[in-house]
């Protein structure tokens, strides 16, 4: 089967969970946005979804006739799928538990330069943002990162799941690259108490189809228009 993701083509956003699923499982996809008339495709999709139940936003991963969106969901359909979780009930909630727990990082790291909301520019809310990135950097950041950091310290097979790969610690690594990028200061203050958490990241990055990836145009670099964005007055 060859997928259709659905996501906007200038950013890693919320779409670059399900993509790295894709990229390790070595799945056949096109990123439909990032093609001629791509973005055309999107909307219209939302606004005109065929089988009467459109998607409020991407991500969203059209396999045949199933349209499946939000990104846990995406993922917690995929993963089965391609050997990136157990078929074991209690291990494939487990892990969608974790990616849900992920998603509510990943908001928190979002509204820190947006903390009243999107349709402002960010210089229209920057007391607000120095005040929220103060208040993540030093209280929700090292919780997250914490949390975590005893999950695998727990499993000691250096996964989120002990000896067994799965696409959590995709997205855990996701989420350390994102804050490396956004956060770089305070990412590097915490290193120190978070070893697990880093060698994870390094060793998703050193995966064979993962590395290869990281390496090629698909991955779109990190950048001011995405979810994690870099302001030094936020990293202080």
């Amino acid at each position: 089967m060859r997928y259709e993701l659905y996501y906007w083509p200038s950013i890693q956003g919320r779409g670059e969970f399900v993509r790295l699923a894709l990229e390790e499982a070595g799945a056949d996809y096109i990123d439909v946005a990032r093609l001629p008339r791509g973005i055309p495709a999107l909307t219209r999709f939302i606004q005109d979804e065929p089988e009467g139940r459109p998607p409020f936003a991407p991500p969203f991963l059209k396999a045949g006739k199933l349209v499946i969106a939000q990104t846990a969901n995406i993922l917690l359909w995929l993963a089965p799928r391609h050997g990136l979780v157990p078929r074991a009930e209690a291990a494939r909630v487990w892990m969608h538990q974790l990616q849900l727990t992920i998603a509510d990082w990943l908001v928190e790291a979002h509204d820190t330069h947006p903390p009243i909301g999107g349709a402002f520019y960010y210089e229209d809310q920057k007391p607000e943002s120095l005040r929220r990135a103060a208040h993540f950097s030093a209280e929700r950041l090292p919780k997250f990162l914490g949390y975590f950091e005893r999950l695998l310290k727990r499993e000691k097979g250096g996964w989120l799941l002990g000896r067994t790969f799965s696409y959590a610690d995709l997205s855990l690594f996701q989420m350390v690259a994102g804050l490396r990028y956004a956060f770089p200061r305070a990412m590097e203050r915490l290193a120190p108490r978070h070893p697990r958490s880093a060698a994870l990241h390094d060793r998703v990055a050193s995966r064979t189809r993962i590395a290869a990836y990281l390496a090629s145009p698909r991955r779109i670099a990190f950048n001011q228009h995405g979810i994690f964005r870099h302001y030094p007055e936020l990293d202080p």
